[in-house]
């Protein structure tokens, strides 16, 4: 596992106002030198980390050492979203942060590291959506942009879900275990269950393997991830809108001077493939370099975390070290 290392954002201002004088931005280097290679910046999702290759690491099959994001040529970054409980960083006004305040603490970071340039921003679910704020706010930033099981708005179906989430962690007697058993539904589908399960019973504890499957959920969430933690991470979640002063979203996603390669998988529940095809459809027309393609699957919005072959598949139409290399003379050139 990379170590976590941590660079100080100074006089931070968030969108409410609220300063934060010096906020600690915890992260994970994995690859060759980011001063040298073609940087990759991995954003997690909701209840992750930084932790994306390596032992423990949730992307393992796809982050690695000749894997498709091979380490052994591209710099991987990864930063924790500030709050996420790393290192035991909360805060305790979750209502401090949207998701595009998270982009300019990112981008700050990599400007602290003196990185100016990305081959590639990638992001799964809520870091996807920090993805696409990254690049509407920095248009030059990357060459690539991949927003995985993830959306440039909050749609109704997430604010409805996030409410109930608030709800749950406001009111439950045993909040995060609560939350997480909820939001396991709307990772998952009715056929991934179904499937698995098969109506069975957990004959030791004398309940339905699916309710004991739901209770193992929550039981590690709940040793893992802090309430604070949790109610921030609903929050952002609930924030997410490139729009959200007013503009024409097709306009600026237009203006993305990316690459931008929407993967969507056909069964989310949360973050549905409807929406990500009426962004590529609405968008289409205005630019010729967006894609996309999605992931066939029962497993719903969790498939980008289970298929790993077929992410990899698509990954692999998209990721090129040819494209990357004229970025790394560039760096090379710099230094």
């Amino acid at each position: 596992m990379s170590e976590v290392q941590t660079i100080s954002i100074p006089n931070f201002t968030t969108h409410t106002g609220a300063v934060y004088e010096d906020l600690p931005l915890h992260f994970q280097h994995f690859g060759k030198d980011y001063r040298k290679a073609p940087i990759v910046l991995i954003n997690h999702s909701l209840t992750g980390d930084a932790n994306v290759s390596g032992k423990g690491g949730w992307w393992g099959d796809i982050v690695g050492p000749d894997r498709v994001i091979d380490t052994d040529f591209f710099a991987v970054i990864a930063f924790n979203i500030p709050g996420n409980g790393v290192k035991g960083q909360v805060f305790d006004n979750h209502q401090d942060f949207h998701t595009g305040d998270i982009a300019r603490i990112f981008y700050q970071g990599l400007s602290l590291l003196k990185i100016e340039t990305l081959y590639a921003i990638i992001g799964g679910s809520i870091g996807g959506s920090i993805a696409w704020e990254m690049a509407v706010q920095y248009s030059q930033l990357t060459k690539l942009l991949i927003p995985i099981a993830a959306d440039w708005k909050a749609s109704d179906w997430i604010l409805a879900n996030t409410f109930l989430q608030e709800r749950i962690l406001k009111n439950s007697a045993d909040p995060v275990r609560d939350a997480r058993i909820h939001a396991m539904l709307t990772y998952r589908t009715p056929e991934s269950l179904n499937t698995r399960f098969r109506r069975t019973q957990n004959e030791t504890v004398g309940i339905a393997n699916v309710e004991s499957w739901l209770l193992h959920h929550g039981e590690k969430l709940h040793h893992r991830f802090d309430w604070k933690a949790y109610r921030l991470m609903n929050t952002l979640l609930a924030s997410v809108d490139i729009a959200r002063n007013g503009e024409n979203p097709k306009d600026i996603i237009a203006q993305i001077e990316a690459r931008i390669h929407i993967i969507a998988i056909d069964s989310d529940l949360l973050f549905s493939a409807a929406e990500d095809r009426k962004t590529f459809e609405m968008v289409k027309p205005l630019k010729e370099t967006i894609f996309y393609q999605e992931i066939k699957s029962i497993h719903g919005h969790d498939a980008f975390l289970i298929e790993s072959k077929k992410m990899e598949m698509i990954l692999k139409n998209i990721i090129c070290k040819e494209d990357a290399i004229p970025q790394q003379k560039k760096l090379q050139k710099v230094i």
